[in-house]
Order: structure tokens, then sequence, then C-alpha cells
């Protein structure tokens, strides 16, 4: 069978690549609220794009009413955010974040979950969270007829809590063991995917 997105309506294309394009990483993104209360929403259009300077990359679209979400606002408006690796027991607190709020109306409080301070950085973090990626707005592309917003950040910091670090000796590169991190992954749907087997192939030099 061969799918011509050409020919399909804006729905059936997007169902299309989120079966096609899996699993992806989910961004459980926390901004901030023009009211100073947290915005907590997830996106799986979302993966890592450069290195130096290190950036990572959202598209974000628009609500159903053609506004724009609160994610893509607060970014625009305020530029810091907080990227968050979501685990296997955050699932269902993830897909409830997904939810329509009005807008300066926190998921956070509404999820009953806790914040901690993020060293170094003006936004915090989720407490329960294993990876949190600190970030500021780089540059916003506007594409397609919506238009999509491509959201470019530069990540400035890291936490990677120490439970999913492997031992080091002083001076070596830290080593995140991604089982520990244990991150579920979107499928098409309702559908995640959790961790499961790691295979390690060799790349050739």
């Amino acid at each position: 069978m061969y799918i011509d997105l050409d020919t399909l309506p804006r729905g059936d294309v997007y169902a299309a690549m989120i079966q096609s394009i899996i699993p992806r990483p989910v961004a459980w993104v926390l901004s901030e609220n023009e009211n100073g209360t947290h915005n907590l929403a997830p996106f799986s259009y979302f993966n890592a794009v450069a290195s130096d300077p290190p950036l990572i990359m959202l598209s974000i679209g628009k609500k159903p009413d053609g506004s724009e979400k609160d994610t893509r606002r607060n970014i625009r408006e305020r530029s810091h955010f907080v990227i968050h690796i979501p685990h296997r027991e955050q699932a269902q607190a993830v897909t409830a974040s997904s939810a329509g709020l009005a807008h300066g109306e926190s998921e956070v409080e509404q999820l009953g979950l806790e914040l901690t301070a993020f060293e170094g950085n003006a936004l915090p973090r989720l407490a329960d969270c294993r990876i949190a990626l600190a970030c500021e707005r780089y540059q916003i592309l506007d594409i397609g007829p919506v238009p999509q917003a491509l959201i470019l950040g530069r990540v400035s910091r890291i936490y990677a809590d120490d439970t999913v670090l492997a031992e080091s000796a002083p001076g070596e590169r830290p080593r995140i063991l991604a089982e520990k991190v244990d991150p579920i992954g979107r499928l098409g749907g309702s559908d995640y995917t959790t961790f499961g087997e790691i295979l390690t192939v060799q790349r050739p030099k």
C-alpha cells in the first residue's frame, strides 16, 4: 500500500505521519503564563537539532479555534521554557496535561504536580522528572497555511537525576543510563511505547 499525502485532507496526513514515524520522544514542556502560573503540555513533534549551538526543535500548531496554544504564546512572549523527558509512571499525567484549559490556568496545579528549583535557570522543573532541559527561544519559524510554529530552543543546562547516572571516575564524561530514565515514546492514536531491549551496534570507524 502506498499513501499519497498530496491527495489527503490535513487530518489524514497527520494520522499517517504520527503512525509511521515511531516512536517519537515526548517533550513535556513547562512555560510561564503572563499571570505567573505555569503551563505544562506534551509535544511529540520534538527532537535534537544541533550541538553547537545546542538546539532542540518543537513543532506546535494552533488550537481548534485558530488561537495560539499557550506553550507557543508563552515561548514567543517570555522566551524561557523547560523540556522534561517523562518516564513510564508519568504517562497518565502527560496525557491529562494535554487537555485544553483557559489561558492562565495551570496544568501543574490542576494535576497536583510538584515543582522544584532548577539551579541556574529562570523557571523551575518538575520534581519527579529524571531529565529536564533548560531552554530559551532561539528562533521561531512559521510553516504552512495554519501556520505551524517551528520553535528552535537553545539548551543552556541539563538536569539529570543522580539515579540515572552511571558511576564515573573524576574527570570522566557523565553517562546517562537510558534504562534508568525509562522514557515513554509516542506512537499513533492514544498509544505510547515504554523502554524495552537495548541493542548496541558499534558504528564503523
